[in-house]
């Protein structure tokens, strides 16, 4: 075994390879960009080298720097994680030029996969099922039009050269294809610098499957079993499990030797994923997947295969790096229980899951048996706009779905979060979803579902409660409630009772005055109408513990300026104290303009002046932390101006287009 070793990667994926590499007793280095320099991953690191600027494509995607990081500290070999340059034929050869062994297959099976179509020709020759298609070279649009509609729609649109949903559109109907087309065609060229696409069928009700493959460079190969990567949204995985549910015996087996031979069609070493399409219609069975492509490369939901086998992949892809044989047989690989991870991840799913940046003011999770967090970040980090807004995975494991899904949600319904936008209560609604509990699935799932999974947020009583229970013991009311008595220096006294308060605050945009009063050892309020009794203190640690009409709970409260943010049950809400000496004034664009919702780059602009739009309507596409949104308008409307072009790099609030106001309301 070698005895150092450099992480060519950043966050959750980083800080996990360091720790298997420490536990074999390897020297990590890290690597870092400005925007980095005191990121979590470094931070776990025994040495760290600066790349370079923020962007990427200057620091974590420059081959270069990366060989060069690994000579200065003196690293034998590079582990290149996942995304970036992991599956980077050139960088797999500049790894082996310069004498340093890479932690991931040959070059030639990176190349050999990292083009979907000549892959799915590969595949076919090697006797694995491939999804009906068109997988060659022509890329004229009048060409792929008419090729989809030989195929037949629905059709999917997916970059040659993508991963990760990138560059991958759903097309239900010949109108759309051109507008789709270009769309892919550009995402994937900002993303893999490769603009071409293959289309294929889109199969009604497809399930997601993947197979774990590993390989060694002494002939033996093997499959860790699957993964159910089903729950999606735009192509990104949401939510995976292990194994996949309903899945026969017979189709595992068929699945897994159709991985092992695509990985031996390759003369594949190391870690890596077949995926499949399976027709989810009728059921799982043996003569329904098709291979959609491999991942020549550890995956994101790697953890939920090792926690079914007991197993440490990134321990296998090291030993196997160094010429070891692969540590199990096929026959000895166990499959025992239920696991499923969710990814955390910094975005608004009330606004169309769009990123969230800023810095994390509260991270707690929950201590529990079964429960593994495999976090890119730590309390008091920020979330940058640089990179992609995963903050972690957690990971359930039990002796069946049921407790696996189970334990998941009470873990993430005790988990607290504030500072970025989170999808925490998405996650922990889709634990208790009843169609997903009783695994009726596909990729389509949560696009059918997503009115009940994005819950809508409502300021109750029990979290008003918490929430004054925190915000009076920030102030010292808790310690000091002779404030509160009649005789109060402070206020001299109060004609008939207890002095009681209006305490203004805005919960959102809602306005709030809730008269508090004391009663017994806390506090009485009214809330829509009805009056409410709560205890309570907040401790040194920042936990708020409230009895709110005799309901006992358990809430995080984060100070932030003039406003405060409680975490409970999985959602955050926050709140914004007025400052008695503003004024309230409408400011132009306020509801006349689309407002940019965080700096980006303006990459396709749909609006024109003088242009009747509806609500809905789609006017400007807008590229932020790795992903293209589309802003829409957000009523009725007729467009005043249009403020910006393709290409315009543009800052959070900028007005990008302008609405002609009404006279009624001039």
């Amino acid at each position: 075994m070698f005895s150092s070793l450099l992480i060519a990667n950043r966050g959750e994926i980083a800080a996990r390879v360091t720790r298997t590499a420490k536990r074999l007793g390897l020297r990590t280095v890290a690597v870092y960009s400005d925007a980095d320099a005191g990121a979590y991953h470094v931070r776990q690191a025994d040495d760290a080298v600066h790349i370079g600027p923020a962007a990427a494509k200057d620091s974590y995607l420059v081959i270069e720097k990366i060989i060069e990081a690994a000579k200065r500290s003196g690293a034998e070999a590079i582990h290149p994680g996942y995304g970036f340059l992991s599956e980077n034929v050139a960088f797999a050869e500049a790894c082996e030029k310069a004498g340093l062994i890479f932690v991931g297959p040959p070059a030639s099976a990176i190349r050999a996969m990292g083009l979907k179509d000549a892959a799915k020709a590969l595949m076919e020759k090697a006797g694995v099922p491939v999804v009906p298609g068109y997988h060659g070279a022509e890329q004229d649009a009048l060409f792929l039009e008419g090729e989809a509609q030989k195929i037949g729609y629905p059709v999917l649109i997916k970059a040659v050269a993508g991963g990760g949903g990138k560059g991958m559109r759903r097309v239900d109907e010949p109108a759309n294809f051109a507008t789709e087309l270009k769309s892919a065609q550009r995402e994937a060229l900002a993303a893999f610098g490769d603009e071409r696409v293959l289309i294929e069928k889109y199969v009604t009700r497809p399930r997601h499957i993947e197979i774990q493959v590993f390989a060694d460079a002494h002939g033996n190969a093997v499959y860790l079993h699957e993964r159910d990567c089903s729950l999606q949204r735009r192509h990104q995985k949401v939510i995976e499990e292990a194994p996949a549910p309903g899945m026969p015996e017979e189709m595992r087996r068929a699945m897994g030797e159709a991985a092992v031979a695509a990985a031996k069609a390759i003369g594949y070493r190391g870690a890596g994923t077949v995926e499949f399409i399976a027709d989810g219609s009728k059921g799982l069975s043996a003569d329904a997947f098709w291979f959609m492509e491999m991942n020549t490369r550890l995956q994101v939901e790697h953890p939920v295969t090792e926690a079914i086998t007991g197993t440490d992949l990134v321990e296998w892809q090291l030993r196997v790096a160094a010429g070891e044989r692969l540590p199990l047989a096929q026959k000895d690989i166990p499959l025992v229980g239920h696991a499923v991870e969710v990814r955390l991840y910094a975005e608004d799913p009330a606004k169309n899951f769009f990123p969230s940046t800023g810095k994390l003011t509260r991270l707690r999770l929950p201590s529990e048996e079964g429960i593994r967090a495999d976090m890119g970040v730590e309390e008091g980090d920020e979330v940058s706009m640089f990179y992609d807004p995963m903050i972690g995975k957690i990971i359930a494991h039990g002796e069946s779905r049921d407790v696996a899904l189970a334990k998941m949600r009470r873990f993430l319904l005790d988990t607290e979060v504030a500072g970025p936008r989170t999808n925490l209560a998405f996650l922990a609604e889709i634990m208790g979803h009843d169609p997903f509990r009783e695994a009726d699935i596909d990729t389509g799932y949560i696009d059918r579902h997503i009115g009940a999974l994005v819950p809508v947020q409502r300021l109750d009583a029990k979290a008003l409660g918490a929430a004054l229970v925190g915000y009076l013991s920030a102030r010292g009311e808790a310690l000091a409630r002779d404030r509160w008595s009649p005789w109060s220096a402070s206020d001299n006294w109060t004609l008939g009772g207890a002095r009681s308060e209006t305490l203004k605050l805005i919960a959102g945009e809602e306005a709030l005055n809730i008269r508090v009063a004391p009663e017994g050892e806390g506090w009485r309020f009214t809330h829509g109408g009805v009056e409410h009794v709560v205890t309570g203190a907040m401790n040194a640690q920042g936990e708020v513990i409230a009895t709110v009409d005799g309901l006992r709970l358990k809430a995080g409260f984060v100070s932030a300026g003039r406003g405060f943010s409680l975490v409970l049950r999985g959602a955050t809400y926050d709140f914004t104290i007025p400052d008695p000496l503003d004024v309230d004034v409408a400011t132009e664009g306020d509801t006349g303009a689309l407002k940019s919702p965080m700096p980006g780059k303006i990459v396709a602009v749909m609006a024109e002046a003088g242009a009747h739009v509806k609500k809905g309507t789609g006017l400007v596409v807008m590229e932020a932390m790795k992903m293209e949104q589309t802003l829409a308008a957000a009523a009725d409307g007729v467009i005043a101006s249009v403020n910006v072009a393709p290409g315009d790099q543009v800052e959070a609030g900028a007005a990008l287009v302008v609405f002609e106001v009404k006279k009624d309301e001039a």
